[in-house]
């Protein structure tokens, strides 16, 4: 965490250095974790959407993860690209972190998108010590006050509502038998 926290420090001192040697626009977004059915299948929220789905259609029996009570901020990436469209529309650029500001735990992200098809996770999912991370962040949340404050920012789309939008695009995916694309 101590080197992310240097490379990150680096990275802003050189910004502020290019923004103000060549007065440019430079605005920055620290944005948490933004969901959509374009997400990569490596990702938790695609690999629970995706497999809820699966399992539904009958195409998938079981769902292995790891750590079920890792708590993420998740929210959608169409409300994030309009924040990061607000910082531009700015007189002055400045450094926004875009987030809910509420996080949720992996086993609530299961629960809603199983019980959004009618399934039961007790029945289709585990877990997988192979899955688990050797340094897991427990806790992740985002502040994303400035953003409200200054923008007028905040997410339109509740973390439910994102759950069953990737759920049904996943499963209208999956019925119509083209080929999955990956990521964004």
């Amino acid at each position: 965490m101590l080197r992310l926290w240097r490379w990150l420090t680096r990275v802003w001192i050189e910004r502020d250095d290019y923004r103000d040697r060549y007065e440019l626009f430079a605005a920055s977004g620290i944005l948490f974790n933004h969901e959509s059915p374009r997400r990569g299948l490596e990702f938790v929220t695609r690999k629970v959407t995706h497999t809820a789905a699966a399992i539904k259609l009958g195409l998938q029996d079981k769902l292995l993860l790891g750590n079920l009570d890792a708590r993420r901020d998740w929210g959608y990436a169409k409300d994030y690209v309009e924040a990061m469209w607000l910082m531009l529309q700015q007189d002055e650029p400045e450094d926004y972190v875009v987030a809910t500001g509420t996080a949720h735990t992996v086993r609530n992200l299961v629960e809603l998108a199983f019980s959004h098809l009618d399934l039961d996770p007790e029945q289709f999912v585990g877990t997988d010590p192979r899955f688990l991370r050797p340094a897991e962040v427990e806790h992740l949340v985002g502040d994303a006050s400035k953003a409200r404050e200054d923008l007028g920012w905040q997410p339109r789309t509740s973390f439910e509502e994102l759950v069953r939008l990737m759920v049904d695009s996943d499963l209208e995916q999956l019925s119509s038998g083209v080929p999955q694309r990956q990521g964004g």
